[in-house]
């Protein structure tokens, strides 16, 4: 007679063993062959779906910019960045001698425009209103027209320096917040820019007298500047006194191909045709370099080796078309500031040689 143990019967564990775990050696509901269940980690689990998610983003962007070319125009104005809050009607806060107004360039669009007086009428304006600073227009003391770049408003920290600098240096200065932006109404587009402006250049003329009257455009008011200049000139005749570019570039094309943001695009497939030929269906063109091939105003173009945003590179381009095409050569001008006094895109107005080299060429030019 056979024990019952050598019957098949496996015998009893010993005392203290988990019965479960000696039938499976791996643990209680592990795969054949003892090996443990891998175990889902939360955070790497989040940190794929989070990688995938972004991709899908990075992917889309440009469909949907080619799709809704609106989009792109969000990101080359930048309006909607209406920092900083200020209130537009107390402009003394912010800089000396200075008037609040509005003009309504077109049905329902008013802008707002700043007019800050030469330093050296300063005293004089104490107490004085509106209409007593349209007749100082008349002083002889140059007017400078500041167009400004695209996000923020005319009181910008960078803009605010460069009024009070020029102020000193003995100019007017009526600076602008396009439709759209500051206390504006309106919707930006390029078209609508041009309309303010002209507009705004009319209005300083009737009250001028025999002022020189110039336009200073920074950045992306480079554009505005050539852009009214042009049609000016195309459609009443009038050369502008003068044109300043700070921080310019050729064409809003080009500085998108080479603007920070974009960056982690140029390498995508199709991105000159998604994004760059974009900008065309979105009526954005600000074509400086067309524009400056018919202009005969005298042209001073500034640009800081450092620049981070508009490389200097584009504004010694738009020299040299200004250059070639510019009858009298002497009319065409290009300073760089060097890179080791750190100005990069907005703070060339901080060179304290910035008032001579405006005030030479002005003086220079017949």
């Amino acid at each position: 007679m056979k024990r019952r143990s050598e019957r098949g019967v496996a015998p009893p564990p010993p005392l203290g063993e988990d019965p479960a775990a000696q039938a499976s050696p791996g643990g209680a509901g592990d795969p054949p062959g003892g090996s443990p269940r891998p175990r889902r980690s939360w955070p790497s689990w989040l940190f794929r779906t989070l990688i995938l998610h972004l991709f899908i983003i990075y992917v889309s962007i440009p469909f949907l910019i080619r799709l809704f070319p609106a989009l792109l125009a969000k990101l080359v104005f930048l309006n909607i960045v209406a920092f900083p809050f200020v209130d537009f009607g107390k402009p003394e806060l912010l800089l000396n001698h200075t008037v609040n107004f509005y003009l309504t360039t077109e049905p329902e669009v008013t802008i707002g425009v700043w007019h800050v007086l030469p330093g050296s009428r300063g005293i004089e304006a104490q107490g004085k209103d509106h209409s007593w600073y349209e007749e100082s227009l008349a002083d002889n003391n140059p007017v400078i027209i500041y167009l400004h770049g695209n996000g923020g408003n005319r009181a910008s920290g960078h803009r605010v320096s460069l009024m009070k600098v020029m102020s000193g240096a003995g100019f007017h200065i009526l600076a602008l917040d396009y439709r759209g932006y500051g206390d504006s109404s309106g919707y930006p587009s390029e078209t609508g820019f041009t309309t303010d402006v002209m507009y705004l250049y009319d209005w300083v003329k009737a009250r001028s007298g025999n002022s020189r009257v110039l336009f200073w455009g920074h950045s992306l008011g480079s554009g505005v500047a050539t852009n009214v200049a042009r049609k000016l000139l195309e459609e009443k005749g009038i050369q502008v006194d003068l044109i300043i570019l700070e921080s310019s570039f050729t064409n809003i094309r080009e500085a998108a191909a080479h603007i920070p943001i974009t960056r982690i695009y140029r390498k995508f497939p199709g991105f000159e045709y998604l994004i760059l030929d974009s900008m065309a269906l979105g009526d954005i063109f600000f074509r400086n370099d067309e524009n400056v091939k018919v202009l005969s105003s005298p042209l001073l173009i500034l640009h800081s080796e450092d620049d981070p945003v508009l490389p200097m590179h584009l504004g010694r381009k738009l020299a040299e078309i200004a250059l070639h095409s510019y009858e009298n050569k002497d009319k065409v001008k290009f300073v760089a500031f060097p890179e080791k006094l750190g100005l990069a895109h907005e703070n060339i107005c901080s060179d304290p040689e910035l008032p001579d080299i405006v005030k030479d060429f002005v003086k220079n030019i017949k």
